[in-house]
C-alpha cells in the first residue's frame, strides 16, 4: 500500500479533523482571539494531523506489504500464510479469512477424499466387470464341445452378472444427484418384492433355496425404482451367502411407529466384530472375503438410498446361523426435507 492509499483510507478522519479545525478557527475568530492564536492553532493541528497519519502508515506498512508479497508470490496457491495483525481490525479481518480458508479446506479435503475413492470404485469396477467378460470369451472360444443349452446358460450367467455391474455403477454415479431424481408414491411393497424374487429365480432354482413370501398387500411411501434396487441389493446379498437347500424368507412388519420389510437367509450369518461395519463402503468382512465375487458395494449403496429415502436399513445376524437385514419406513417423515 502507498502513501497516497493510505492517505486515501484516512480521508474521512482528515475531513473531520478540517470541520474541527474550522469550527475551532471560527470561535476563536468570532472570540477576538486573534490572527496569531488562530494560525497557531490551525497549524499546531495539521502538524499533529500530518503526524498521525505518516506515523500510521509506516507502522501498517509492513502488515500491507507483507500481505501483497505473499499474494503477488503466491498466487496460485490455496494456503497463502496470513500475516500476523496488528490492530483489532486487522484480526478480525484475518480471523474471518482464517475462517473460511480452513472451511473451504476442509471442503477441499472432503472433495478429494471423495475422487480418490470415486477412482478407487473406478479401477475396482473394471477389474469386476472384466471377470465375466473374460469368461465369456474362454466359453465361445472352449465351449464348442459343450451343448448349446448349456452354453447359453452359462452366457446368460456372465451376461446378468455383467447387467448387474453396470446397473450397481450407475445408481453409484447417480447417489449424489438422488435429490433431482425420486418421486414419493404409494408403493406396493409385496408386488415389489415378488418382482425382485423372479428377476432372481434362476439362483432360486439352481440352489434349490425355500422361499417364503407374505401373501397379504402391504403398501409403504416411497419412490419404487430406488426401493427396488435396496430390494434387489437384499435379495442378492441373501442368495450369494446361502448355500444349497437353504432357506429366504420376507415378512411385513407394522407399528405404531414404522412398517419393516424384513429379509431373513439360513446362509453363513456374519461375525460380531463385523456387524458395526456391514454398511461401509467396500466392506465384505472376514465371511465375504471367501467369496470371489464379494464387494462390499450392495449393502453400502442400499443403505444410502435408504437413507436418502428417508427409510433406514439395518442388520442381525449369528454367526453360522441366518442374516436378517430390516428396511425401517418411519410413519412420520417430512420428505421435503431429502
Amino acid at each position: 500500500m502507498s502513501f497516497v492509499e493510505y492517505v486515501k483510507d484516512k480521508r474521512y478522519f482528515l475531513l473531520l479533523l478540517v470541520v474541527v479545525m474550522l469550527f475551532v478557527s471560527a470561535v476563536m475568530f468570532l472570540g477576538n482571539g486573534g490572527a496569531g492564536n488562530l494560525l497557531y492553532v490551525n497549524a499546531g493541528c495539521f502538524l499533529l494531523a500530518a503526524a498521525y497519519v505518516t506515523v500510521g502508515y509506516y507502522y501498517r506498512r509492513t502488515f500491507y506489504e507483507e500481505l501483497r508479497e505473499r499474494l503477488e508470490n503466491d498466487a496460485e496457491a490455496l494456503d497463502v500464510p496470513l500475516p500476523e495483525p496488528q490492530n483489532g481490525g486487522q484480526r478480525l479481518i484475518v480471523a474471518f479469512l482464517r475462517s473460511r480458508d480452513k472451511r473451504f479446506s476442509d471442503r477441499l479435503g472432503k472433495l478429494r477424499e471423495e475422487k480418490r475413492d470415486h477412482q478407487d470404485y473406478i479401477m475396482s469396477w473394471i477389474h469386476e466387470v472384466k471377470l465375466p467378460i473374460a469368461a465369456s470369451r474362454l466359453l465361445l472360444e472352449n465351449g464348442t464341445e459343450m451343448p448349446v443349452d448349456d452354453l447359453i446358460d452359462k452366457l446368460e450367467d456372465e451376461l446378468a452378472q455383467i447387467e448387474n455391474d453396470v446397473e450397481q455403477a450407475l445408481y453409484y454415479s447417480r447417489i449424489d444427484s438422488f435429490s433431482k431424481d425420486y418421486f414419493i408414491t404409494e408403493v406396493p411393497l409385496h408386488t415389489l418384492v415378488k418382482e425382485s424374487v423372479k428377476k432372481s429365480a434362476k439362483p432360486f432354482i439352481t440352489k434349490r433355496i425355500r422361499l417364503t413370501m407374505p401373501v397379504d398387500a402391504f403398501y409403504v411411501h416411497s419412490d419404487s425404482k430406488w426401493l427396488a434396487y435396496i430390494v434387489d441389493q437384499l435379495v442378492a446379498n441373501s442368495l450369494k451367502y446361502t448355500g444349497e437347500g437353504g432357506t429366504v424368507a420376507f415378512a411385513m412388519e407394522e407399528d405404531d411407529r414404522e412398517k419393516r420389510l424384513l429379509v431373513r437367509d439360513s446362509g453363513i450369518g456374519i461375525v460380531p466384530e463385523d456387524l458395526p461395519r456391514v454398511f461401509d463402503k467396500g466392506f465384505t468382512g472376514a465371511n465375504g472375503r471367501a467369496y470371489a465375487k464379494s464387494t462390499g458395494m450392495g449393502l453400502y449403496l442400499a443403505k444410502q438410498l435408504a437413507l436418502k429415502l428417508g427409510h433406514d436399513l439395518s442388520v442381525r445376524s449369528v454367526e453360522g446361523s441366518f442374516t436378517e437385514l430390516t428396511v425401517h419406513f418411519p410413519k412420520l417423515r417430512n420428505y421435503y426435507r431429502l
